[in-house]
């Protein structure tokens, strides 16, 4: 004992350390904890944020934050000693930018002009909104790399307002471990130090080392649980789940509801039980939600694919699309996204096809006979949504963020405008008041699938005016031509003095998908 002692002695004095100092540039001997974590942003919402980060001590939480840089004259604390720090920012402006810092009461762990975020636009608004789709990304692998760097690259200088997760964020059991490793820190400073997520648990989510399947089924207990926040309680719009297995936000004028297609309620009811605590929520929360002019579900388990999971024959995949997705067809949801199967698949613009592949007729369930590219290739273009609710659904299965599998034989599905089991790949949906445009972004930069989808276009108006009079005459259509057919002008709203009478003015988008008819009557 007394030569091991001797030993240890020896090594201290060559390495600088005395029984009254700590090693020089040795982090675990210094006062100042350790960041782990984050920062990362969660629960957003017109006027709040939630930062979260871990350090490796017990640590009181400090945040200090404002609208100009290097000026952070704004501070929420938390006195609780915790290595899992949780700040709510309240009473903020919407859609403004703020940047912050993290840390303790006396240490500032992480801040700099690069570290900020906005807050989401206020809610019913229109305006031009980035979201993120991620599917599938936490294999910690080159495609996950790519996939990420390519999306950045497609952002530039533009505002992600939000991203959102499908499922299977860690593999392969979710663990805390493989979290750390194969989601934060991957996306940590890319991403989730600036922009909002919103999560999704996938089956992947529910396996952990410590639990049987069953148990973790039937259990929010499992480090997805605990390493994300959610609006459970409405506070990002929509009614309150009180529940992290699902909840519902808006963006502006989009309703987004991400749903738990793996997990159990009351350790029975799956999401395709339709008696469900579940499903029973999303009813109320859509038909609290029927103004919102955009309303998209998103989960794990697709009800159509035929990629590395097959819809005719999974119980889970065949379930949700035989008994709940129907509901969703019916209170208007125009865009379903889903991972799971490590493909990209996107369908038509499809209404009440609930059977097996060998079922699909295109005649009778697709609604639109355009590919949706809107590009100006053949029929090409967009799919228009009317008033109604039944007036279409499109899927996507978007489940290759980080790598992708061998399809089954089937592949592709009947259903689907576009199929791809080769490229690796995230989604950018861009919406501007009533244009929604999805991008599939390629682990190489490729944008190898897009669509468009409107709603309310193609309208007739009849307009009064008097002798003398200026009209202002609008598009109903977001493009970037306008040809009219009385006016040299090129903007979406132009201004004319009609002549006395009746005249008929019309406006075309450049791809001859589009047209407006204004019928402009003038007294004398």
């Amino acid at each position: 004992m007394r030569n091991l002692f001797l030993l240890l002695s020896l090594f201290m004095v060559m390495n600088g350390w005395t029984q009254n100092s700590a090693p020089k540039n040795d982090p675990r001997f210094k006062n100042k904890p350790l960041l782990i974590r984050g920062p990362y942003l969660q629960v957003a919402t017109d006027t709040s944020m939630v930062i979260r980060w871990r350090t490796d001590a017990s640590t009181r939480s400090r945040v200090r934050y404002g609208t100009v840089a290097g000026n952070l004259n704004l501070v929420k604390d938390d006195l609780a000693l915790k290595t899992e720090h949780e700040i709510k920012l309240t009473a903020l402006q919407s859609k403004t930018k703020y940047y912050y810092s993290i840390g303790t009461l006396q240490d500032t762990l992480q801040y700099g002009d690069e570290i900020y975020f906005y807050t989401l636009p206020a809610r019913g608004t229109e305006g031009f909104y980035r979201v993120g789709v991620f599917g599938d990304p936490g294999s910690l692998s080159l495609n996950q790399a790519n996939v990420r760097d390519q999306f950045v690259k497609y952002l530039g200088n533009d505002l992600l307002n939000a991203w959102i997760l499908l499922g299977d964020n860690a593999y392969n059991d979710g663990s805390d471990m493989e979290y750390q490793a194969k989601f934060f820190n991957i996306f940590q400073d890319k991403l989730l130090k600036k922009y909002p997520v919103f999560p999704n648990p996938g089956n992947h989510d529910y396996h952990d080392v410590d639990f049987t399947a069953n148990y973790a089924q039937n259990n929010h207990s499992t480090a997805y649980y605990q390493n994300f926040s959610m609006p459970v309680n409405g506070e990002g719009g929509g009614v309150a789940s009180h529940n992290k297995a699902f909840y519902s936000f808006d963006l502006g004028n989009i309703h987004f509801l991400s749903l738990d297609s793996y997990g159990k309620e009351e350790s029975k009811y799956f999401l395709f039980d339709t008696l469900g605590p579940q499903v029973q929520w999303v009813k109320k929360d859509l038909e609290a939600n029927r103004n919102k002019e955009w309303v998209i579900a998103f989960f794990h388990y697709p009800p159509y694919s035929m990629g590395t999971h097959n819809s005719d024959s999974d119980g889970i995949m065949s379930a949700i699309r035989q008994n709940f997705i129907g509901i969703l067809e019916r209170y208007g949801v125009d865009l379903i996204i889903c991972g799971h199967s490590h493909v990209y698949e996107r369908s038509g613009l499809i209404n009440n096809y609930f059977g097996k592949e060998a079922d699909y007729d295109e005649k009778k369930y697709s609604l639109s006979p355009s590919t949706g590219l809107y590009n100006g290739s053949k029929n090409s273009c967009p799919y228009i949504k009317g008033a109604s609710p039944d007036h279409g659904t499109v899927y996507v299965v978007s489940g290759t963020s980080s790598y992708v599998g061998k399809p089954d034989t089937s592949f592709p599905h009947a259903a689907m405008r576009y199929s791809n089991a080769t490229d690796a790949g995230a989604g950018m949906l861009e919406v501007q008041e009533n244009r929604l445009d999805f991008k599939w972004i390629c682990a190489d930069g490729v944008i190898r699938d897009q669509f468009t989808l409107m709603k309310n276009v193609n309208k007739k108006s009849v307009i009064q005016s008097a002798k003398g009079q200026a009209v202002k005459l609008t598009a109903s259509f977001i493009s970037d031509k306008y040809i009219w057919n009385k006016s040299k002008q090129d903007q979406r709203t132009i201004e004319i003095v009609p002549p006395v009478g009746k005249t008929t003015y019309t406006v075309n988008d450049k791809f001859g998908c589009l047209k407006d008819i204004f019928e402009v009557n003038v007294s004398r």
